[in-house]
């Protein structure tokens, strides 16, 4: 019996170790306790999908992207040193499979080498076609020996304020850079160092130094305007502004129809005057432009306008008077000095005026065919 002793420790041992591991009350391969992760990740991206704003900004994004260009001005300037090179740099679009491109004029104003570059990288020269400082327009194109793609033109005439704009340019020489906001405003007129612009889109999508001459999109990808300045001088604070679509419309057909651009001319200098400076030269108080030349051979001479017979000193300036006081142009009143240049830049060469005016004290209608301003690349 004491032989079978130890078989009989070692079977009951056995037995107790497979009826302990074989039960569920003991597991090796479980963790002593269930720990949760102590943070969440959202469902990947192409099972949660975008949501619809997310979703269009991506899809103008790509459908704009490619024929959004980043443009390089090189101006020669002279100075007390001599002549040196001053680059520019801003953005422009492709409105033609054949390399037309719409940009702002103070991007390629007076430039003699001028370089496009295409969202590819690759870099071509652009040659001028015509511009419209008036409204900051200029027209250049490219030969890249191949189709384009090309932006549509929408429509600016029918804005809302709130409405979701896109801008994509350039900024800082950022290539590609889009931003998103609404129409914050219409109509708004703001003053460069050139001219003054009117009709101006507001917006608070981000515009920045180099975006000048890009695009703003409307959310079905069509341009509305061209991003041309902004408030600040340092970079986007909420204001920027943009020329309506519709004056790049009208300089278009105009170089389709005639294969120029032409910038009417009137051919006067005036001074504007009103309130008490007006009834001291014995003018209607309402005020208007007084002519104070008229330039030889030109629309206004050619309408018979007139220019002042002589000279006088009140208070501090010193005035030609005797001619033409311009009180309304088209119907509209001459309010101030830039409403005449506000209409002008509505019209284009050889296109009619009519002008009111005040001479000898009665007021006369003269209807004036306008002339063509040169122009100079």
């Amino acid at each position: 019996m004491k032989t079978l002793r130890p078989f009989l420790w070692a079977a009951i041992l056995v037995a107790g170790f497979l009826y302990i591991t074989s039960g569920t009350r003991f597991d090796m391969t479980r963790p002593v306790r269930q720990v949760s992760r102590l943070w969440s990740e959202p469902e990947p991206a192409g099972a949660a999908g975008f949501s619809a704003d997310e979703q269009n900004n991506i899809d103008v994004y790509k459908n704009s992207r490619d024929a959004t260009v980043f443009i390089t001005s090189v101006v020669y300037t002279r100075s007390f040193f001599g002549i040196y090179p001053e680059k520019g740099t801003g953005s422009g679009f492709i409105i033609s499979p054949e390399g037309e491109i719409l940009t702002n004029n103070h991007v390629v104003n007076g430039s003699s080498n001028l370089a496009v570059t295409l969202s590819d990288k690759k870099v071509y020269k652009a040659r001028m076609l015509g511009y419209d400082p008036a409204n900051d327009l200029a027209l250049v194109k490219i030969d890249a020996g191949k189709k384009l793609p090309t932006l549509r033109l929408g429509d600016s005439d029918h804005l809302v304020v709130g409405q979701k704009v896109l801008a994509i340019g350039n900024p800082f020489q950022f290539e590609g850079t889009m931003t998103t906001g609404i129409v914050s405003s219409l109509g708004r007129t703001i003053q460069t160092e050139e001219s003054s612009l009117d009709g101006m889109i507001q917006t608070d999508a981000a515009i920045n130094p180099g975006n000048s001459g890009g695009p703003l999109l409307d959310a079905h990808g069509n341009v509305i305007g061209i991003n041309t300045a902004i408030l600040g001088a340092q970079g986007s604070i909420g204001i920027g502004f943009a020329m309506p679509i519709a004056r790049a419309k009208a300089m278009l057909d105009q170089y389709q129809a005639s294969g120029k651009i032409s910038r009417p001319y009137l051919g006067v200098q005036t001074i504007y005057v009103a309130g008490d400076l007006a009834e001291m030269l014995r003018l209607p108080v309402s005020g208007g432009l007084l002519i104070q030349s008229v330039e030889r051979g030109s629309a206004a001479d050619a309408a018979g306008l007139r220019g002042p017979n002589q000279v006088v000193i009140v208070g501090n300036y010193r005035l030609g008077v005797g001619g033409d006081l311009i009180v309304a142009a088209d119907g509209q009143a001459i309010d101030d000095k830039e409403t005449l240049t506000r209409l002008l830049t509505r019209k284009h060469g050889g296109d009619a005026i009519e002008l009111t005016i005040v001479r000898n004290g009665r007021n006369e209608k003269v209807k004036v065919k306008l002339g063509e301003a040169p122009q100079k690349f």
